[in-house]
């Protein structure tokens, strides 16, 4: 059988990311092609568990080390549940955050955690993407989309706009650790034009 694709979408609070996941779960759908789509933290029902400690409550509520480790333990719950067993079916996997989101909020943003990060991931989880895209767009129009949503997910939105504009570093200079899967899309085009983007780019991987 036929391996599955890993597709991942990353980028700070509010650009969008999460409803182009959504686009190209929907666009693949309609083209036939076997997809499922999946976030993090979450994306497992352990996970989600551990989602609900990360996400909510007071921005100062856990340390960068303990966001790492719990980060970590969601990860691996969503791979052992869903990632792979859907990968072994040849499914394309597409996910809402991954492990880029931890090496940029909680091994450049929230601390000087990169490599501890990085070799923390390579003991438990070792899985990189195949591909990843990177929703790139000014941060303080992102930081007033994320708290407009008024989700009650909004503890990394409240760390403010300084906090975004390090994050959008940390996302940017992703592309330079991971050239041949990262592609930075503008996330100031319409949603439209960002979506046919990406399929079109999706669709040169699965025609390779």
């Amino acid at each position: 059988m036929k391996s599955g694709m890993f597709i991942t979408f990353e980028g700070i609070d509010g650009s969008g990311k999460s409803t182009q996941a959504k686009a190209l779960a929907s666009s693949l759908k309609k083209n036939g092609v076997d997809n499922i789509l999946t976030r993090e933290p979450g994306g497992s029902s352990g996970a989600e568990i551990i989602r609900k400690l990360l996400v909510e409550g007071d921005p100062s509520k856990w340390s960068p080390e303990t966001e790492m480790l719990l980060f970590t333990a969601a990860r691996r719950d969503h791979l052992e549940k869903t990632i792979e067993p859907s990968l072994r079916e040849g499914k394309i996997v597409i996910s809402d955050r991954y492990v880029d989101s931890t090496r940029v909020y909680q091994g450049v943003t929230r601390g000087d955690l990169r490599h501890t990060v990085d070799k923390l991931h390579n003991l438990m989880i070792s899985k990189e993407p195949d591909l990843t895209f990177i929703i790139d767009m000014d941060p303080k129009q992102a930081l007033y989309r994320g708290l407009a949503r008024g989700s009650g997910e909004d503890r990394f939105e409240d760390f403010g706009l300084e906090f975004q504009l390090k994050l959008r570093n940390g996302f940017l200079d992703l592309k330079n650790s991971f050239p041949q899967r990262c592609h930075i899309i503008d996330g100031s085009n319409t949603p439209q034009q960002i979506s046919l983007e990406i399929l079109n780019i999706v669709n040169n991987n699965l025609n390779d």
